[in-house]
This record gives C-alpha cells, sequence and structure tokens, in this order.
C-alpha cells in the first residue's frame, strides 16, 4: 500500500487528509476536556504528547510517523488550548459546568 501512495505521490495528500481529522478531532476534545475536568487534565495531553512522539520515532514509516507527530503537536497544542478554553468561559462564550467543582 505504501509503494502505491509513493508512486502516485499520494503520500502528502494521505498526511494532509489525515492532519485536517486529527486537527478537526482535537477542537471539541479540548473543548469536553475543559467542561468536565477544567484546566487541571492538562498532564493527559502532555503524556500522550510524549507517548506519541515517542511512536512517532520508532515508526519506521514515513506517513505513519508524520501521523504520530501530528498527533503529538496536538496534544501538546491541546495544553495551550485548554487554559485558552477556560478564558473562553470565563468570558461566557461557552458554559461553564455547574456541577464541577471549581477550587
Amino acid at each position: 500500500m505504501t509503494e502505491f501512495l509513493m508512486e502516485y505521490n499520494l503520500a502528502g495528500l494521505i498526511i494532509g487528509i489525515a492532519t485536517f481529522f486529527i486537527i478537526g478531532l482535537f477542537h471539541p476534545i479540548v473543548i469536553k476536556a475543559e467542561y468536565y475536568f477544567g484546566t487541571r487534565c492538562w498532564w493527559v495531553f502532555l503524556v500522550f504528547g510524549i507517548g506519541f512522539v515517542a511512536l512517532s520515532i520508532a515508526t519506521a514509516g514515513i506517513i505513519l510517523s508524520t501521523v504520530f507527530s501530528v498527533l503529538a503537536f496536538s496534544c501538546f497544542w491541546s495544553i495551550l488550548e485548554i487554559f485558552a478554553q477556560k478564558k473562553r468561559v470565563d468570558k461566557g462564550w461557552f458554559p461553564a459546568n455547574p456541577k464541577r467543582k471549581t477550587k
């Protein structure tokens, strides 16, 4: 399969599509994570990001390695977005979770 993608120069297209879907997936994940857990879940994104970096380094195939890298840096970016989402909630742009205890 990889040979086919490389022969017809489709690897970049596959990576682009995967990146598009990963970014689209992380947007609601950040919103839901902040809603249910607040900013205290930032470390989960850090752990998954480090794990995906390790997978990216350990994977030989360029497409899968790149997708793991995009996942890793999407996790790292989500750490910043969790705190930005809290500010958006404080401004009233997104609903706050009334059942979550704040410290």
